[in-house]
């Protein structure tokens, strides 16, 4: 089914083969998503089985994530020269022989490369699935296929650190990415045979390409992305490394942008950002993403480092946010249908991820399971009704031929949410740390009563075990008290940050447009699908 077809058809529910091929793209988006917190999970796993220092071991991360960054703007240019079909069995098909390639790769050097390889292959996935969401449904389906594909697009975050925690423990890291080859396969092969009445490839595009503005979009995005993920842990500028990236970057948005607007036809379409709904969406998906990625790196690591649990344990944690997703995404698509202003479900959504945010602003070294457990109910119910509530208004704003470059862009904004995000809570936790470190030395006065008997307490205790020189190690015991604590209250600033920023977004739904009225929509269709 065209796009003109589904114009011309507007009430009609595409064939039963349209709907396989769409789950089954869905499952390959899933796997792409999926594949970045699997391997987070485990990564002390992969360190040791490639013998890699801790430096070299985050690149497992940064490489796919910087690939994969410059490979979903690619996708709309892709998507239109390609095909939808042809684009999406090219992506699956070389995700998952990178994936088999990482699962014998022999040194963390070819581990990486594959990581990248892995990243780039799999990002046409994700864009790809939202275009064909807008381009096949009617709009009456599309609150329901989009909670589904929003549904995939946040509970992947929050299932991978239970699935790779279990797949890690039982068969091994390389099973993290051996296990993509039969799902990968079998996607492609459903997609191939089901998908053919879907848009047409344009190959006379690809003679079009404009290198020059791939070089720029690559280093813009690229060394971006690296900045980020560098810079809090090498205090941003004071590092002539990051300020080498910083500036690649700044010189390839140059390039881009430059190339963006004067080429006939460019890599990454810009023109989607005309339209005020569509700017207003993708800066809102910006903030989703934020909200997504910030909470699922913040809780496992609050669990690892001051729990110290492991990833089995921070993946049963973690799982209720997942669970809420999967069992209310049937229920937000249809409310979805049956409300005619999504927008105040959408602020509500914002209003429920910020509280959650707030509620776990007031963590003690002792939350646990229980102490997350509400919070998360909150976030995994308030990010299904702000992800649909947001979609959906942006890409319904464009018209057929630019849906494509829109959801590459929307896609890409939120990722890049999730890194400034990400990077913005690294530089307070560092900050913040240390604030709090010196607060607490400063009031640790060793004559308080309360103080002087802990310390005599943990002293007559080593003492009785045998340790050698109990009185030092007992004060080393309190000072590694205060440094928990301290970091518990750094927790508590990074999430508090969070509330006030996805709280005040929460306002910025009402700068959206309602979606247009159905009978509103079919007259608009059928008269585009007359026009040609």
């Amino acid at each position: 089914m065209t796009a003109a077809a589904a114009a011309a058809r507007p009430d009609d529910a595409p064939p039963l083969h349209i709907w396989i091929g769409f789950v089954a793209m869905v499952v390959g988006q899933f796997m792409a998503i999926l594949d970045i917190q699997i391997v987070a999970s485990a990564i002390g796993s992969i360190q040791a089985g490639v013998s890699a220092s801790r430096d070299e071991i985050s690149w497992v991360q940064t490489a796919y994530l910087i690939a994969e960054v410059i490979g979903i703007p690619l996708s709309g240019f892709l998507g239109r020269a390609l095909g939808t079909r042809l684009l999406f069995c090219i992506s699956s098909l070389s995700f998952s022989a990178a994936s088999l390639l990482c699962a014998f790769a022999w040194d963390i050097h070819s581990l990486i490369i594959f990581r990248a390889l892995q990243g780039f292959c799999g990002s046409a996935m994700i864009p790809t699935v939202m275009a064909t969401l807008y381009l096949v449904f009617p709009q009456r389906l599309q609150p329901m296929t989009g909670a589904i594909m929003g549904m995939v697009i946040t509970l992947a975050p929050s299932l991978g650190p239970t699935i790779g925690g279990y797949v890690a423990e039982m068969l091994g890291w390389r099973a993290l990415f051996w296990i993509n080859l039969a799902p990968g396969l079998l996607i492609t092969l459903v997609i191939w045979n089901t998908m053919a009445s879907l848009d047409k490839p344009n190959f006379s595009l690809l003679k079009k390409i404009d290198v020059i503005g791939l070089i720029g979009l690559a280093m813009f995005l690229g060394a971006a992305e690296y900045t980020l993920e560098e810079g809090p842990a090498n205090e941003w500028f004071a590092s002539s490394e990051v300020v080498m990236w910083a500036l690649v970057s700044g010189a390839g948005a140059v390039l881009f942008f430059h190339r963006a607007f004067k080429v006939e036809t460019p890599v990454v379409d810009l023109k989607p950002f005309g339209t005020p709904t569509f700017a207003v969406g993708a800066l809102l998906g910006f903030i989703l993403g934020f909200g997504l990625f910030s909470s699922v790196f913040l809780t496992p690591l609050f669990l690892g480092s001051v729990r110290g649990y492991s990833a089995l344990q921070i993946g049963h944690t973690m799982f209720v946010q997942g669970a809420v997703m999967f069992v209310t995404a049937p229920l937000i698509g249809r409310l979805g249908r049956t409300l005619p202003d999504t927008r105040p479900l959408g602020a509500l959504g914002f209003l429920m991820v910020a509280a959650s945010c707030w509620m776990q602003a007031r963590l003690t070294a002792e939350a646990g399971f229980w102490e997350l457990a509400w919070p998360q109910v909150l976030r995994g119910l308030g990010l299904m009704m702000t992800f649909n509530a947001v979609m959906q208004p942006a890409l319904q704003s464009l018209p057929p031929n630019l849906v494509h470059a829109g959801a590459a862009l929307f896609n890409t904004v939120r990722n890049l949410g999730g890194a400034f995000g990400i990077a913005a809570l690294a530089t307070v936790q560092s900050h913040s740390f240390a604030l709090h470190r010196q607060e607490l030395y400063a009031a640790a006065d060793p004559s308080n009563p309360h103080i002087a008997g802990m310390i005599e307490g943990a002293r007559a205790y080593l003492e009785q075990a045998g340790a050698i020189d109990p009185e030092r190690q007992a004060l080393m015991h309190y000072a590694a008290l205060l440094d928990r604590e301290a970091l518990v209250m750094t927790f508590n600033d990074q999430f508090l940050l969070m509330a006030v920023v996805i709280g005040l977004s929460a306002f910025a739904m009402l700068l959206l447009k309602p979606r247009p009225r159905l009978a509103g929509v079919r007259s608009a269709l059928a008269e585009e699908a007359m026009a040609h």
